[in-house]
């Protein structure tokens, strides 16, 4: 699959009301044969601005950094986004290196005024909302 062909506007305007929502918008991205990060970019009334791809990594894992991932969020004027990733494996479980990523890119949305409001793992096997688990500070979607 060419995940620069993924890296287009086709979900702007969509508005996300839950999790399951994204990962409906976002399952044929769980089916990628390396881990993936997106950036959903929200308006205020929660409909994506912009699906960007931020980073491509290998099979088990992928290093991000907050300074790429917050960058268009500030060019778009993004009122918060919403952190995915895939697990080529198809289990959506979370690692600890998952939950401590989510944690440290909260605390920088919150710094620079761009919450994030969820971090998402997607696999072919289901999802995995961190935020719908209270693990992450103010989660959306409750």
């Amino acid at each position: 699959m060419d995940l620069k062909l993924l890296q287009i506007k086709e979900a702007s305007g969509l508005a996300v009301k839950s999790s399951k929502d994204v990962y409906d918008m976002m399952y044929h991205e769980a089916r990628a044969d390396r881990e993936t990060f997106w950036v959903l970019h929200l308006n205020t009334k929660l409909e994506i601005i912009e699906k960007e791809l931020v980073f491509m990594g290998t099979l088990d894992g992928c290093t991000i950094h907050p300074r790429e991932i917050f960058k268009k969020a500030i060019v778009n004027s993004s009122c918060s986004i919403i952190c995915v990733h895939n697990h080529p494996s198809g289990n959506p479980e979370p690692s600890q290196a998952d939950v401590e990523t989510s944690k440290m890119l909260v605390k920088a949305g919150n710094l620079l005024g761009i919450p994030v409001t969820d971090f998402i793992i997607v696999g072919t096997k289901g999802y995995y909302s961190i935020g719908d688990k209270d693990f992450i500070d103010k989660p959306l979607f409750k």
